[in-house]
C-alpha cells in the first residue's frame, strides 16, 4: 500500500520573500514530500508588491528546490490546508515575539482542521534578525538588502524604490 504523499503549506505575505524564507523553505522541503508556498492575498497589509509579483518573487526564489510550489491564496490557510491534502503548516519563528503569536495560531488552526499539525522551524542564525517589514524600510530609505534578500527580490526592490 503507498503512503499518501507528505505535504505542507507555508503560507505568508512574503512582501518580500527574504533569505530567512528561502532558508526555512529549504528545511521544511527537506522534510515533506511536497511543500506549498501559499502566498497571502493580505487584505489586512498594504503592500509593497502586488499578489502575482509577490508569487513570481518567491518562485525565483525557490526555483532550485524540486518539490516546492507557489500559490496564491485568499481566506483561511485551513481551507487552503483543505483543499491541498496538506497534512502540516509550516511556520518559521525568529524570536519569542512570533512564538508567542504563531503558537496562538496554532491552537486556533487545530480547532479548525485538527488533522493539520503545525511545526515551527527556525532560520539559519544569522537570518533570524531578517523581516519582510525591515528589509522594505531599509531598502527605501537606500540601505544595502543584499544579503537578506536574492538577487531577483533586491532588483525588484530597488526598482519599487525608483518608483518605476
Amino acid at each position: 500500500m503507498t503512503q499518501p504523499a507528505r505535504i505542507a503549506v507555508y503560507s505568508g505575505t512574503f512582501d518580500p520573500v527574504t533569505l530567512g524564507h528561502v532558508d526555512v523553505v529549504r528545511r521544511a522541503a527537506g522534510l515533506f514530500d511536497q511543500l506549498c508556498i501559499a502566498v497571502a492575498v493580505a487584505h489586512h497589509k498594504k503592500t509593497l508588491f502586488s499578489l502575482e509579483a509577490r508569487v513570481k518573487l518567491a518562485q525565483a526564489a525557490t526555483e532550485s528546490i524540486a518539490n516546492v510550489t507557489v500559490l496564491p491564496f485568499d481566506g483561511l490557510i485551513m481551507d487552503f490546508c483543505a483543499a491541498h491534502a496538506a497534512r502540516a503548516v509550516v511556520r518559521g519563528i525568529r524570536n519569542l515575539t512570533d512564538f508567542d503569536y504563531e503558537a496562538q495560531m496554532a491552537a486556533m488552526n487545530r480547532k479548525l482542521q485538527p488533522q493539520v499539525e503545525t511545526v515551527f522551524l527556525l532560520p539559519d542564525a544569522p537570518l533570524q534578525c531578517i523581516s519582510s517589514t525591515l528589509v522594505r524600510e531599509i531598502s527605501k530609505l537606500g540601505g544595502d538588502v543584499s544579503q537578506m534578500v536574492s538577487p531577483e527580490v533586491l532588483a525588484a526592490l530597488q526598482t519599487a524604490s525608483r518608483g518605476v
